[in-house]
């Protein structure tokens, strides 16, 4: 691998972005691609899947064959709030192979007790996040139901571009919550990217069932992200 390649590498997994190295098993050349990037025809495809899937593969392109070598940044669950959903979303987000962090000032919630094993940070969501700041790929899940607590990283959510931001809260508290977000310069677009209800409509009634709905929309919308092409990086 040449040594320029090799730093890009480095720097590019330290600032978790993802990045392809794809090499031609015909002459050995190799070259750099980002989400960001352009790429037409099959060689295109074939990256979009890889970085969609986080699975390296091989690949034939313009009568070339070609190995997609692929580097995702492992996806993060960010839930601002320990109450019973999370509990439960916890549980199934590790199974599913998330690093997951819980965030919640209110220490009669955030206790060891009731999240054993869990990266559990009992402070406001404005000083947690300073030493776990948001990224592309974290998915920010506010179950508070408090916009002392939920407004701030909802914020900083739709600011850095997570792959999923979700709010729990009736119709009535999310449209109250957009009126708040939308004062601080939000625009529609933006606060059209905050799923609210939150989680996939399968008829959730209790906190596990809830948490189920969650985790699958944020599998769905991690694999089924929506890839800026529009400025090569």
């Amino acid at each position: 691998m040449r040594l320029d390649h090799l730093k890009i590498l480095n720097a590019a997994r330290a600032e978790r972005r993802a990045i392809a190295l794809v090499s031609d098993l015909t002459d050995g050349t190799d070259r750099l691609f980002t989400e960001r990037d352009t790429v037409e025809g099959a060689l295109g495809e074939a990256l979009r899947a890889a970085f969609l899937s986080g699975k390296s593969a091989a690949v034939d392109a313009d009568g070339r064959s070609l190995f997609i070598n692929v580097h995702v940044p492992p996806p993060r669950i960010v839930v601002i709030g320990a109450v019973h959903i999370s509990q439960s979303l916890a549980v199934m987000a590790t199974l599913a192979g998330f690093d997951l962090t819980i965030i919640d000032p209110r220490t009669a919630f955030a206790t060891p007790e009731r999240f054993a094993d869990v990266n559990l940070i009992a402070e406001w969501p404005s000083d947690a996040l300073k030493d776990c700041p948001l990224d592309a790929f974290t998915a920010l899940v506010a179950v508070t139901h408090d916009p002392k607590i939920d407004d701030m990283p909802l914020s900083e959510a739709l600011k850095t571009g997570c792959f999923y931001v979700g709010a729990l809260g009736s119709r009535k508290t999310h449209a109250k919550r957009l009126e708040r977000l939308g004062a601080e310069g939000f625009s529609q677009g933006q606060l059209a990217r905050i799923s609210a209800p939150i989680g996939l409509d399968i008829g959730a009634a209790t906190p596990a069932e809830i948490a189920v709905a969650i985790l699958a929309e944020i599998i769905q919308s991690l694999r089924r992200r929506a890839l800026d092409r529009s400025t090569a990086a």
